[in-house]
């Protein structure tokens, strides 16, 4: 995955790298004024516009509403993937795009690295710039890893003998050993982000670093050296990460921009609150199965903070105990049944499964009748993202699923607590009070 620094789209500048200080973290390396982007869905006609526009540019002829700073109109089977987005990011600064699929992220940053020309708007960049975006794009599958390195770093003119110099550190970086020398039509697309994000933070050591979800491919051990390079890297260099991680996201980004519909829903130095407004906009809804000899009703999330949690979305700090109060039904033919308890992120992945137990620590257990549960959860220390529970209940003998209830009680977390982070599911008891009542 080459990175191309000298796209011919946007303007760049490039100063000598001797006059480049890093600790020059006022320096606006990424600026982009009123960027719009169009495309047409039936492709005959997007094949005519193009070449419209190419004759219109090619004869310097402007739209009167283009000079003016206006949108030109859309034509037959046209839409705007990208609107009027205007934004800076300095030196030291981490900008995290996010927003749901098909909001027009890929679209900007293709701008951005001059893959793709803006309908309106400019856009300047200064340095060398390094860009992931697409799987494997640019490089050659005939050649292998290792000549791959050697043509990218010519068109980004460095001689053979400083290539030379880098080349066991990108080798050592990708983790690619004798794979080097393998076509890279062979490597996976694990192998290709490695080579191709080694070569972009070793080769080019770029002033504006541009990722777009190349952490979703790739194992654990290799994103969290990548991780550590970007956050190094985001101390010198201006950085755009696009991701739908929230926790990288709320780690390693000063400034969050939210895009909605090709255009900015927010943008702001609040990391919390952008990400706050991308989960708000994240529809969960409620999910029920099993033989439905039990009716789950009435349920409520409290904290020992604020108490119940009416207000949609819930919103709950990262180190809150929490408390779930529960109403069930259970029918005649349910002898003796267990409560199980799970929490899911908004992927729906358990980051926390519970073992249901009185006060006494002896396992809670039902029968028919009415009950009021109340169960207590300590303090788990959640990344920020959204969350919700999985209530169940299980007849014992024989067994059986008697009610699942998925996306219950939804809540979202905004900011890191002191406690660490939850990468994998871990087991956890809460402790419940249960009574049973006539309703």
């Amino acid at each position: 995955m080459p990175v191309h620094s000298q796209p011919c789209s946007p303007s760049r500048e490039v100063p000598p790298r001797s006059h480049q200080d890093p600790s020059r973290d006022s320096d606006v390396l990424i600026k982009a004024e009123n960027l719009s982007k169009k495309f047409c869905r039936d492709f005959r006609k997007s094949l005519f516009y193009g070449l419209c526009d190419t004759t219109s540019d090619i004869l310097k002829r402007s739209r009167n509403s283009e000079a003016e700073g206006r949108l030109p109109a859309l034509r037959p089977g046209e839409f705007w993937a990208n609107q009027g987005i205007s934004f800076e990011v300095r030196r030291g600064q981490c900008l995290g795009l996010i927003g749901h699929n098909g909001a027009g992220k890929t679209t900007l940053l293709k701008m951005l690295n001059g893959l793709i020309k803006p309908d309106t708007g400019s856009i300047t960049m200064k340095g060398r710039v390094g860009a992931l975006i697409a799987l494997g794009a640019g490089f050659n599958p005939i050649l292998t890893g290792r000549e791959n390195v050697y043509v990218n770093g010519s068109i980004l003119g460095q001689t053979k003998k400083e290539i030379s110099a880098k080349l066991d550190q990108i080798i050592e970086f990708a983790e690619l050993g004798e794979a080097i020398d393998a076509p890279v039509s062979t490597y996976s697309s694990g192998m290709q982000v490695k080579l191709g994000f080694a070569v972009a933070v070793i080769l080019i050591q770029p002033d504006v670093l541009i990722l777009d979800e190349v952490l979703a491919v790739g194992d654990m051990t290799f994103n969290i050296k990548c991780l550590n390079v970007i956050r190094k890297m985001s101390e010198r260099s201006a950085v755009i990460f696009v991701s739908h991680n929230v926790q990288l996201v709320s780690q390693f980004c000063s400034d969050i921009m939210l895009l909605e519909n090709g255009r900015v829903h927010t943008h702001t130095h609040d990391v919390a609150e952008g990400i706050e407004h991308y989960l708000s906009a994240c529809d969960q809804s409620v999910r029920i199965s099993g033989t439905g000899e039990v009716d789950l009703t009435q349920e409520t999330l409290a904290t020992e903070r604020g108490g119940e949690l009416e207000t949609i979305p819930r919103r709950v700090n990262p180190d809150d105990p929490l408390k779930i109060k529960l109403s069930l039904k259970v029918a005649d033919s349910v002898d003796l049944a267990d409560i199980r308890l799970t929490l899911n992120d908004i992927s729906s992945k358990p980051v926390a499964s519970f073992l249901v137990k009185d006060v006494n620590g002896d396992d809670v257990k039902i029968s028919r009748g009415s009950h009021r549960c109340e169960i207590n959860i300590s303090p788990l220390g959640l990344t920020p993202g959204k969350y919700h529970f999985v209530v169940g209940v299980r007849n014992l003998e024989p067994e059986r699923i008697c009610i699942r209830k998925d996306g219950l009680l939804p809540f979202i977390v905004t900011s890191t607590g002191s406690r660490g982070h939850i990468w994998s599911p871990i087991l956890r008891t809460a402790t419940t009070a249960i009574e049973k009542v006539d309703f």
